[in-house]
C-alpha cells in the first residue's frame, strides 16, 4: 500500500504547485492588465513548462504584437540552427590583374561577406588598426611594393538594400539604425564629440568626428539642452549619402559621445586601407571606391581576385553574445541573413525573413502568419510576433547543443535571465525561469500601447515575472 501512496502523493503535489503557479500568475496578470497603463493598450503572456512543453499561463498568446528587440532572441536561434556552432565569416583580401616586378596592374579587393564585427572595437583581433597591419603585411607577402589600381571594397554580397521596408526615417541615422551590409566596418558607426554652449538654447559645438570620413559633410544644428536633459541628438541621413544632418539637443552637463551610422562604410573601408598602404610603403595610384560604385559604371572587374589573405571572425557564439547583451540591429540583421544564404538564398532582406518563418512553420508546425516580420532585429514597428510563438521558439533551443552558448548570451534583468525589447510605446520581454518548485520555465512578455512612463510599466511587467520565480 506504501508504494502505491507515495507516488500518488509526489504526483498530487506536483498538480497542486503547478496549479499554485499557474493561479499566482493569472492574479498578477488580471492585475496588470487592469492597471490604467493599458487603458488603451494590449498585452501578452506565455509561460510554457521548459520540460514537457505544457502551457502554464497563455493570455492573448495568439494576437500578434510588436515584440521590440525579443525578436533578436527568434533571429539568434534561427542563426544557429543555419550556421550552427563555431560558424565565422570570411572576408577575402585578393587582387586582379598582373603582378610583375612588384608592380600590380590591377585593383585590390577586400571583399565581403557579412561579418558584422569586422573593425570593431568589442574584440581584440577586430580591431580596425589590427586588420589594417593585417592586410598591408598580407600585400607585402605577396610581393606587391605598388598598386597602378584602385582599392575596391567588395559590398555586393547583401545587394544594395541595407535597410528594411518598416524602418523609420527618426532611427535610420542614429547608431542603433545602422544599415546591414555585406562589408561592414567600425559596425558602421560614428562617434561625435560635442562642446555645449554656456546655457541651455545656445549652439552647441562639433568639437570631433571620429573616425573622419573623406567626402562626408556634416550640418550640425544641434542646441544645448538643459542640465540633466542628457543625449537628445538625432542623425538624419541616406544610405550612400554625403551627408548628415544632426538635430536636437546635447545637455548641458553631457560628457560623452555621441554614436551615428555610417552612411557607405564600405568606401570608407577602402579609403582607410589606401591610406595604409600608402603609410606602409606600398603606394597606391587609383582611387579607393567600392563594386557596388563601378559595377554602376559597368567598370567591375571581370576576373576573380587571385586571394592572398582569408581573415576569418571570432565565432558565432561571440556574435550572439553582443547582439543580444547590446541589442545591435546590425548584429541581428547580418546574422539572419547569413542564415538565408545557408539556406540556398540571397541576402536580401525579403529573403532573411522568409527563411526564419518557414523554418518554424516547417519545423514546428507555427503558422506562418504568427510570424509577421520586416527585419530580424526588431527596430521595425510593422512587426508583428505572438508570444505563443515566440516561447515555443525559444524552448525548442533547449534540447540544442549550443543552447548553453545561447542561453549566457541573454542579459540578467529583474535577476532572470531574458532578452528585453523596447520601442515607442511597446516593452517586451521574453527568456527562461526556474520557479521556487523546481519547474523551469519558458516565456514571452510583451504589451503594445501603454500610455504614461515606460519606467513604470517595466516595474509592473516586473511583479507579473516575478510570479515565476
Amino acid at each position: 500500500m506504501r508504494r502505491i501512496i507515495l507516488p500518488f502523493l509526489l504526483l498530487l503535489s506536483q498538480v497542486l504547485s503547478a496549479q499554485s503557479l499557474q493561479n499566482k500568475i493569472a492574479d498578477a496578470y488580471l492585475r496588470f492588465e487592469r492597471d490604467s497603463q493599458l487603458q488603451y493598450g494590449i498585452s501578452s503572456l506565455t509561460v510554457l513548462n521548459a520540460e514537457t512543453g505544457e502551457v502554464v499561463f497563455s493570455k492573448n498568446e495568439s494576437t500578434g504584437l510588436a515584440p521590440a528587440s525579443t525578436l533578436k532572441t527568434m533571429t539568434s536561434i534561427t542563426g544557429y540552427s543555419f550556421l550552427k556552432a563555431g560558424y565565422r565569416w570570411e572576408t577575402l583580401l585578393g587582387y586582379t590583374g598582373t603582378l610583375q616586378g612588384g608592380v600590380l596592374k590591377g585593383d585590390l579587393i577586400i571583399k565581403g561577406s557579412g561579418d558584422p564585427s569586422l573593425g570593431s572595437s568589442r574584440y581584440n583581433e577586430t580591431k580596425p588598426e589590427i586588420l589594417l597591419a593585417r592586410w598591408l603585411e598580407a600585400a607585402k607577402r605577396a610581393g606587391i611594393n605598388k598598386i597602378e589600381g584602385h582599392i575596391l571594397a567588395d559590398d555586393l554580397l547583401f545587394g544594395t538594400q541595407t535597410l528594411p521596408d518598416g524602418w523609420v526615417w527618426g532611427d535610420i541615422g542614429n547608431y542603433y539604425g545602422a544599415g546591414s551590409t555585406a562589408m561592414t566596418w567600425r559596425e558602421n558607426e560614428i562617434a561625435l564629440n560635442f562642446v555645449p554652449g554656456s546655457r541651455a538654447g545656445e549652439a552647441a559645438a562639433l568639437k570631433s568626428v571620429e573616425p573622419q570620413i573623406p567626402g562626408l559633410r556634416i550640418v550640425n544644428e544641434i542646441t544645448t539642452g538643459s542640465a540633466g536633459t542628457g543625449d537628445n541628438v538625432y542623425a538624419y541621413s541616406a544610405p550612400f549619402s554625403d551627408i548628415i544632418y544632426l538635430r536636437g539637443t546635447y545637455g548641458i552637463d553631457l560628457k560623452k559621445p555621441i554614436k551615428v551610422s555610417m552612411p557607405d562604410p564600405a568606401i570608407f573601408l577602402a579609403h582607410e586601407l589606401r591610406n595604409k598602404l600608402n603609410a606602409g610603403g606600398i603606394s597606391v595610384s587609383g582611387v579607393a571606391t567600392t563594386l557596388r560604385k563601378t559595377s554602376l559604371e559597368k567598370n567591375a572587374p571581370k576576373e576573380m581576385p587571385k586571394i592572398i589573405d582569408q581573415y576569418q571572425s571570432p565565432d558565432i557564439s561571440k556574435i550572439v553574445y553582443w547582439l543580444n547583451q547590446k541589442s545591435i540591429n546590425l548584429y541581428a540583421e547580418n546574422l539572419l541573413k547569413a542564415a538565408a544564404i545557408a539556406n540556398g538564398k540571397t541576402g536580401s532582406f525579403d529573403d532573411a525573413t522568409a527563411t526564419l518563418v518557414s523554418y518554424w512553420n516547417k519545423k514546428l508546425g507555427i503558422d506562418k502568419n504568427a510570424i509577421a516580420i520586416l527585419d530580424g532585429s526588431g527596430l521595425s514597428p510593422e512587426n508583428r510576433v505572438t508570444t505563443l510563438a515566440m516561447s515555443r521558439i525559444l524552448l525548442s533551443a533547449k534540447g540544442e547543443s549550443w543552447f548553453p552558448q545561447f542561453y549566457e548570451s541573454l542579459p540578467l534583468y529583474n535577476n532572470m535571465k531574458m532578452k528585453s525589447g523596447s520601442i515607442r510605446n511597446v516593452l517586451a520581454y521574453t527568456g527562461y525561469q526556474k520557479s521556487s518548485s523546481g519547474t523551469s520555465l519558458v516565456f514571452s512578455f510583451i504589451t503594445n500601447n501603454y500610455k504614461g512612463s515606460s519606467s513604470a510599466i517595466k516595474q509592473k511587467m516586473f511583479r507579473v515575472l516575478d510570479t515565476l520565480k
